[in-house]
């Protein structure tokens, strides 16, 4: 289950845009923030916030002036103490009004009015299943049918609220609004929206590298999707012979392409889950190749005789630069892809019981492989 939380300073795109007016002026007025108090223009930009101006409280308002030569994502922010207030905003030539508060608001140009309806759906949707997920964990009133029918309602509200985004950036595609939120939400959209949404991408976009790494990573997972033949690769096993994935996927009737590393908690966590799925269904015909995304054949190695890990394992120990992971648009560990004996892909991103739930499925009715 997902959880909404509007991204906040997760990219800072360069947007292309155009306005007729010369200039902008951004009229704000505050809400509990004293007068004399200094108001930030700020940009998010390698991980941290730079004050482009700043504007001092008068009367509760102030006032930014400038000039704008394309649409911009930018900050205004008031920090004092332990005290943080801010909101993001596209900053274009234009009026452009701002209530800075708890609740913050802006409008007046075209993208931010625009903007502004986005995070206000969002917001709402994300209150609504707060509401409900505090209640399913706190009501000790809720009989197991209640709980289940809460559940229930809070998957409708995550999809209905994934629909909206991905209507939202569609709709806005062609403006700075849907760029710029496109590479913060596309990773919770299944491949092929993904594909949909940046293949509808102006090309007067696409030179942002963001833009760039994201069709390129759609791109290769397109090549690698279910239903699509694997790609063979070879890399050197933990005694340093040279294998290829071939080998093992014309051996197995069902090889599960496992990629993880010694330092990724999360594959940690799972790996007792592929263990006991890998002992239940290898008299079946069922394999696992290992891919680590280790950089120390030392770490690599020791994990392997920790976690108790017996099937196959390569590696050419570049991390994130694994040449296996480039071939199948790999950007998060772990990360598995599920391989047929005729070299089909059948399934992708398979954790915890999903694995055991998909090979009962497949081996149904199947007579076991005799040893």
């Amino acid at each position: 289950m997902k959880k909404f939380i509007l991204s906040v300073a997760v990219s800072c795109l360069f947007i292309a845009g155009c306005n007729n007016s010369k200039s902008y002026k951004i009229s704000g007025t505050v809400e509990d923030i004293s007068n004399g108090d200094t108001i930030y223009l700020q940009e998010y930009k390698n991980g941290e916030m730079i004050k482009l101006d700043s504007a001092v409280i008068s009367n509760g308002k102030f006032i930014f002036k400038g000039e704008q030569d394309s649409v911009v994502n930018r900050y205004i922010t008031y920090l004092k103490g332990d005290k943080r207030i801010f909101t993001d905003f596209f900053l274009e030539n234009g009026d452009i009004n701002v209530v800075l508060g708890q609740e913050s608001k802006v409008s007046g140009t075209k993208n931010n009015d625009i903007y502004q309806s986005f995070k206000d759906k969002f917001m709402a949707l994300n209150k609504e299943m707060n509401g409900l997920y505090i209640k399913l964990q706190t009501d000790t009133t809720l009989t197991e049918m209640d709980k289940e029918k809460l559940s229930k309602e809070i998957e409708a509200k995550d999809k209905s609220g994934m629909d909206m985004v991905f209507n939202s950036i569609k709709e806005n595609i062609t403006n700075p609004v849907g760029i710029y939120l496109l590479p913060q939400y596309s990773a919770a959209f299944d491949l092929k929206k993904q594909a949909e949404l940046i293949n509808a991408v102006p090309a007067k976009y696409m030179n942002n590298e963001v833009l760039k790494a994201l069709k390129n990573r759609v791109d290769l997972a397109m090549k690698t999707a279910v239903g699509e033949k694997y790609i063979d690769f070879s890399m050197e096993n933990v005694d340093g012979q040279k294998v290829s994935l071939s080998n093992y996927i014309s051996a197995n009737k069902y090889t599960l392409i496992d990629f993880w590393a010694s330092w990724c908690g999360p594959c940690r966590a799972d790996m007792p889950n592929v263990v006991a799925v890998y002992n239940e269904f290898k008299d079946k015909g069922f394999g696992i190749v290992g891919v680590s995304l280790d950089e120390k054949a030392d770490d690599w190695k020791a994990a392997i005789v920790e976690l108790g890990i017996t099937w196959p394992q390569m590696s050419d120990l570049k991390g994130w630069e694994n040449a296996a992971a480039q071939l199948y648009g790999i950007n998060s560990i772990p990360a598995t892809i599920l391989v047929d004996q005729n070299g089909i892909i059948v399934a992708r991103n398979l954790r915890g019981a999903a694995i055991k739930d998909e090979l009962l499925k497949l081996y149904k009715d199947e007579t076991p492989i005799q040893e």
